[in-house]
């Protein structure tokens, strides 16, 4: 995705340099190796009922099933969504990716790492914004393991070390933008989801890339101001939409009491001196802005009585 081919950001540590990177493991079709282990199992049972005859048989015997049971431990399962990470005396000698039965040298041991997509959601953590407003916000990753080599052997546990930088991550975005911006040009975590969204993929594959994960989506699942400010912001955004919606009606007004006085003027119905203008505009901004149904009162004298 486009987040992880842009360049880590600023705020995001300095992870070490990968130490190993996986590679295929040598390994090989196990049905046949299975063949041969179950024939030599056989051949040590027919040497060891045939012992009684001569001695030679039951060491011959032994010597097989020796052989055979050492083959046999180097045959693997892999089932699709699942890796072998493959170690011979501790040195790092490649992964299995192909399904199916496989065999490889019987001395190694084989550890199973699943390459299959995984969630990880956070829980509500609370965290003061920008503003320094407490709030509360969840995320959800969704995110697999690319390099085997690298989620074994560069990190102690690779989930839990995902499960860490997430949350370090949704932290660390929380306290750098506004839950809701004062500036019209400023970006807040509920006015600017897409762009939030699209940092904290950023930030997340920075942290994790050294551990060989692939984030494939984050999102915030909760984003809401804390229980103890809910009230208080609550009137605040209610103000805000109350100040605009005004805001737009007194534009509207305006537009419309020039247009008024402009068509008063072409069309020469009346002439007015300013002073009866000025009333005149007053009394349309107060029926046009006013929250309840004006009520007319009749001029029955002239135009200034």
């Amino acid at each position: 995705m486009s987040a992880q081919e842009s360049a880590p950001i600023a705020d995001a540590p300095d992870m070490p340099a990968p130490r190993v990177r996986e590679f295929a493991a040598h390994s090989i079709g196990g049905a046949l190796a299975l063949l041969l282990g179950l024939v030599g199992l056989l051949l040590a049972v027919f040497l060891f009922a045939a012992s009684g005859e001569s001695p030679g048989f039951a060491v011959g015997g032994a010597l097989v099933l020796i052989v055979a049971l050492i083959s046999l431990r180097g045959l693997n399962t892999v089932a699709p969504g699942e890796a072998r990470v493959v170690q011979l005396f501790g040195r790092y000698k490649g992964t299995i990716r192909q399904d199916g039965l496989r065999w490889v040298n019987p001395f190694t041991s084989r550890t199973k790492v699943s390459t299959r997509v995984r969630n990880h959601e956070t829980a509500v953590l609370k965290v003061n914004d920008a503003y320094g407003n407490p709030i509360e916000l969840a995320a959800v990753v969704v995110w697999k393991v690319e390099d085997t080599a690298q989620a074994t052997f560069e990190v102690d546990n690779f989930v839990k070390f995902v499960a860490t930088q997430t949350e370090t991550a949704v932290r660390h975005i929380a306290i750098e933008y506004p839950y809701d911006a004062h500036e019209e040009d400023g970006l807040s975590l509920r006015g600017n989801a897409d762009e939030i969204t699209q940092k904290l993929a950023t930030e997340l594959h920075a942290r994790v890339e050294s551990a060989g994960v692939q984030i494939i989506e984050s999102r915030f699942t909760h984003l809401a101001y804390a229980p103890e400010i809910a009230s208080a912001m609550l009137q605040r955004q209610q103000a805000g939409a109350v100040v605009a919606a005004r805001r737009q009606i007194v534009e509207g007004a305006v537009g419309m009491v020039e247009e008024a006085l402009a068509r008063i003027t072409e069309r020469d119905i009346v002439e007015l001196d300013e002073e009866r203008k000025a009333a005149m505009v007053s009394n349309l901004m107060v029926v046009l802005c006013g929250d309840r149904a004006p009520q007319p009162v009749l001029n029955t004298g002239t135009l200034y009585q």
